[in-house]
């Protein structure tokens, strides 16, 4: 059964609304509702009436002012009769079945808040009113139906039209389909095959092709020569290149030309190499946009009973400026598409610039390794675990693998889990609420809350303390956590990086480190090698740290000289990256040359970490360097020869691999002598 819902605007009744089973119908002051009442007295959402259990029902959305029905206030669910007035604020609107019966003359249905008085002079007028507006609102007849184009449909599945259609018509619907055609090319060459396609189905031609301009300098098509992008031949005869009296002549009047009887050689080259006539009809139309000539569309028949017409010419210049229009959009599409691309390396540029990639500094192929973790692991939630010596750059890398993924916008928190006691760690990371120890005058937000939405960077979680490991765990595992002397639970989300230049493995196996803590933060694991281990990187290094240093100091050094440099590689690098910052900036400041010689650097002597281990005298690769000169290196290495032989001069000439003459003059030239026990 119909149903309607009739507004009433002042005296008069204004709108008829349409209620349609399973669509509900929400009335309020705000613009989203079906029904819009702009009345003070109504609210934003009002009511609602849906559809349900074979009857129109009204709910009231929680109003302020509630909804009266034929005068009651409505509460719960209301089951609409034909003839109830809803009351909205000053707003009335009724409800009907029939739009003929709402207001008849004698008996009306519709049950008002206050009675009708039918010697009201008002109520024949308002009533002639809503008749006339029942009248204007009959319900719409939808007549036809269809979901595409017969335009864009192909000529085959159109059906034999010439006798229906006109010729003008067919045109009109092939140059639409074309247009359509031509709009989704991505490219020049098949935009050109879709043009010709569509020519030599609305044209009597049976060879042609499409010529563009050549591209100049600034990548412009102004170029004086032409290029054939497609040619098609449906002819025994070959595809023959327009003349150049028909170029110059389409390209400097910039109109399109038809020319039949084609006899003149010279003029139109159209006879093959046997001097028969090719083309019997020509016809040419530039490629244009706007004052802008970029090419031409060049069209013949070499059929004597199959010539051109005007029409054929008509057709020719329309698809010719389509595809002017199509390919001045797919030029812009091409710009717009580098433009992007370039805005996109430079965005990255930029990024490198301003961000920590380009602190790390290296080309090797380990540092290609790790940046290749670097890359994988950043798209993902994954737990990260870097590890490396102190001073390799694991906070760099950490940095990387944040800038680099979806969290790039939000906070990056570092923290140094050996920097603190367990009580201040606990509070560092979860943060306490005030009075919760002595010394909390205030509520203090932890590391995690800081970083949520973000990246937490732990340092040295391998000196994390048992007791914090187990809360670290859970919040890891997803679980909500709670401040020191604090009760609310909160929950965020915090991808956790971890660093740690310990052997977690060993401090799983002594009992030091929380095995299934291990397991969780060991997802993806990034090892950063220890500088000794890329020595040609060093060169690298030293050059970023000597220019970062010598702009804030002033100072306009050159470089290194070269022993400085062999110093520099020679040298085993216990602290890493850090030790070789540090050397590089204490080397600027005491400089006193154009170039940091070897005299400027300050190394230490101490062992790397795996050269600290264990007993026993370090191998001779592994010792610190000592300045010596060639022959002085060759003077211990004969002496500890000759020590090791027993003063054997023939096996050790043997060993050295030189004559025993030879040993004879530079165990004089060095004054080498046997060593008594």
């Amino acid at each position: 059964m119909n149903a309607y819902l009739i507004t009433r605007d002042g005296s008069t009744w204004a709108d008829v609304v349409r209620l349609i089973p399973g669509e509900s119908v929400t009335v309020g002051r705000a613009p989203t509702n079906t029904i819009v009442l702009k009345d003070e007295r109504c609210s934003r959402n009002h009511a609602e009436i849906f559809f349900a259990q074979g009857n129109w029902k009204l709910r009231d959305l929680d109003s302020r002012n509630g909804t009266l029905v034929s005068g009651e206030r409505l509460s719960g669910d209301h089951s609409l009769e034909a003839g109830d007035i809803l009351q909205i604020g000053n707003s009335q609107l009724a409800f009907v079945h029939d739009l003929s019966q709402a207001f008849p003359d004698s008996s009306s249905l519709l049950k008002s808040s206050r009675p009708v008085d039918p010697s009201d002079d008002t109520y024949g007028v308002e009533t002639a009113e809503a008749e006339s507006i029942f009248e204007a609102f009959e319900p719409t007849t939808i007549t036809h139906r269809k979901d595409q184009s017969r335009f864009l449909d192909t000529p085959s599945s159109i059906g034999d039209t010439d006798e229906v259609v006109p010729k003008v018509g067919r045109a009109a619907a092939q140059l639409c389909r074309l247009a359509f055609e031509l709009a989704k090319s991505t490219d020049v060459v098949s935009l050109a095959n879709v043009a010709m396609t569509g020519l030599f189905e609305g044209t009597h031609v049976d060879a042609g092709a499409i010529l563009l301009r050549q591209r100049d300098d600034s990548g412009n098509r102004s170029g004086d020569e032409l290029e054939v992008i497609a040619s098609r031949s449906d002819s025994d005869h070959s595809y023959h290149r327009v003349s150049p009296f028909l170029i110059s002549t389409v390209l400097r009047d910039g109109q399109a030309v038809m020319a039949r009887n084609v006899m003149d050689d010279s003029n139109l080259g159209n006879r093959d190499s046997r001097g028969e006539i090719l083309a019997t009809s020509v016809i040419c139309a530039p490629i244009r946009r706007a004052s802008e000539i970029f090419g031409l569309v060049h069209l013949y028949t070499t059929d004597p009973d199959r010539t051109t017409d005007p029409e054929d010419l008509e057709f020719t210049l329309a698809v010719a400026d389509t595809v002017g229009v199509a390919l001045e959009n797919l030029n812009k599409r091409q710009v717009l598409a580098e433009n992007l691309n370039q805005a996109r390396t430079e965005n990255v540029e930029l990024r490198e610039k301003l961000g920590v990639q380009s602190e790390i500094i290296g080309s090797s192929d380990v540092m290609h390794r790790v940046a290749q973790q670097i890359a994988r692991a950043a798209p993902s939630r994954a737990t990260v675990l870097v590890r490396g010596e102190s001073g390799v750059g694991k906070e760099l890398v950490a940095r990387a693998v944040h800038f680099s993924s979806p969290r790039a916008k939000g906070p990056f928190v570092c923290l140094n889990c050996a920097a603190l006691s367990e009580t201040l760690l606990e509070s560092e990371l979860f943060g306490h609420e005030k009075g919760a120890f002595t010394g909390a005058t205030d509520r203090k937000v932890g590391k995690f809350e800081q970083s949520d939405k973000g990246t937490l960077m732990l340092d040295e979680i391998g000196e994390m303390s048992q007791s914090v490991q187990a809360k670290f765990l859970r919040v890891l595992e997803g679980h909500p956590f709670e401040r020191v002397g604090g009760a609310q639970a909160i929950k965020v989300d915090v991808r956790v990086i971890a660093a740690t230049n310990r052997d977690l493995e060993k401090d799983v196996a002594e009992g030091k480190f929380r095995r299934d803590l291990y397991f969780r933060l060991h997802v993806l694991e990034i090892l950063v090698p220890g500088l000794r281990k890329r020595p040609e990187d060093i060169p690298e290094l030293a050059e970023f740290f000597l220019r970062r240093f010598s702009d804030e100091t002033g100072r306009n050094l050159k470089g290194y000289s070269p022993r400085a440099m062999e110093q520099l590689l020679r040298y085993r690098w216990p602290g890493n990256v850090r030790e070789l910052k540090n050397v590089i900036e204490r080397a600027v400041v005491l400089a006193t040359g154009e170039y940091v010689d070897h005299e400027d650097l300050v190394l230490s002597r101490l062992k790397t970490a795996g050269e600290t281990e264990g007993g026993g005298e370090p191998s001779a690769l592994a010792k610190e360097y000592e300045p010596m000169s060639l022959a002085e290196i060759e003077r211990e290495h004969i002496l500890r020869t000759l020590n090791s032989t027993g003063w054997n001069k023939s096996r050790a000439a043997g060993i050295l691999g030189i004559e025993r003459s030879t040993l004879d003059r530079k165990i004089r030239r060095y004054e080498l002598a046997r060593q008594k026990p």
